[in-house]
């Protein structure tokens, strides 16, 4: 029970549908934690900032930001989920007197599109480029999810700050089409945006029904979205095999640096461990090795890539968690997922 209390709201989603003992004890803990500090943007290649994002037991996360200077204004990689981490990114367009022209959603998770709306409000010609998947997650997981939390407030009656966590994130779920894109991304491309030339491209059924990468031919800078994450990949709302094949094309591209969605950024070295870890994560959760065999192999073939004793024992708690829910007992939504 702790253990699955920890990881449901630290997950890139923020949105595990759990039996209802675990989701309640994760909504009455992770939501009371108190405010996220939002992270100064710092430099990470010419005209290309990075605003580190949060994925840690026991708090809803936010994932990574990036902005990229561009000639008609800022372009924003993902937004975030908390207001702290949308002031991040608008403090910085101010600092830098230019206005926020367009916003690049990896995929449609809260901790990614959550800040969507707001700068929509402060920027309203903005562009925002995204895939559809957004439509049927609010039609079903999103919806699933905002159900939950309504149960959870009525509970909570006598728990006002908790209550007012849970609203805040029906409002966010009820944004709707704020949260959503201006410009439907239905196929890998090339594309100006706000007069700067990147590749964007279309992963189908991997984190999500739809993700979306971008290299930055300029600065060799890969943004991968949860394409990769760290301390460990997030399954939620995954098909394992085909996330598979979706790094394999991320190798393919001519990169130097890579942004994960959850992390620090990697060179292409890091990043061939992480695909080897993730690939050698599968092989073992579909065999007969004991769990905890699974487990340490993560550990193990990922080490360079968890710094702290901390990011062990996260990725230790995840991974646990994801071969008994997700690896080794596959769920009809799984299933159909992977063969749609």
């Amino acid at each position: 029970m702790l253990g699955s209390r920890f990881i449901c709201m630290a997950f890139a989603a923020g949105l595990a549908l759990q039996p209802p003992m675990i989701t309640r004890l994760c909504l009455l803990t992770a939501l009371l934690l108190g405010a996220h500090t939002g992270a100064a943007a710092t430099r990470i290649a010419p005209d290309t900032f990075f605003i580190v994002g949060e994925a840690t037991p026991n708090h809803q996360p936010d994932g990574n930001s990036i902005i990229i200077a561009a000639p008609q204004g800022l372009i924003v990689f993902d937004t975030g989920r908390h207001q702290d981490h949308s002031q991040a990114i608008l403090d910085f367009a101010r600092a830098q007197h230019r206005p926020i022209a367009a916003i690049i959603n990896s995929h449609w998770h809260l901790d990614h599109v959550g800040g969507n709306p707001r700068l929509r409000t402060e920027f309203p010609d903005l562009k925002v480029y995204a895939s559809t998947a957004i439509d049927a997650a609010r039609a079903g997981f999103l919806a699933d999810y905002r159900a939950q939390l309504m149960t959870e407030i009525a509970r909570a009656a006598k728990d006002p700050g908790a209550q007012e966590s849970m609203r805040t994130e029906v409002a966010l779920i009820d944004a709707g089409a704020a949260l959503g894109p201006t410009d439907v991304i239905a196929k890998s491309a090339r594309l100006s945006i706000a007069g700067r030339p990147l590749q964007l491209n279309l992963e189908t059924h991997a984190v999500t029904a739809g993700d979306v990468w971008v290299f930055d031919p300029k600065t060799r800078v890969l943004l991968a979205g949860d394409l990769v994450t760290l301390p460990a990949p997030f399954f939620e709302t995954a098909c394992p095999a085909r996330w598979r094949d979706s790094l394999a094309s991320l190798e393919k591209a001519p990169f130097v640096r890579l942004v994960p969605g959850h992390g620090a950024p990697m060179q292409r070295k890091e990043f061939a461990v992480y695909r080897k870890a993730f690939s050698q994560l599968l092989d073992c959760a579909a065999g007969n090795a004991e769990k905890a065999d699974c487990v340490e192999g993560w550990i193990n073939d990922a080490a360079v890539l968890l710094p702290s004793s901390k990011d062990v024992s996260y990725a230790r708690t995840l991974i646990d968690y994801y071969i008994d829910n997700y690896l080794r007992n596959t769920s009809e939504r799984i299933r159909k997922f992977c063969s749609d």
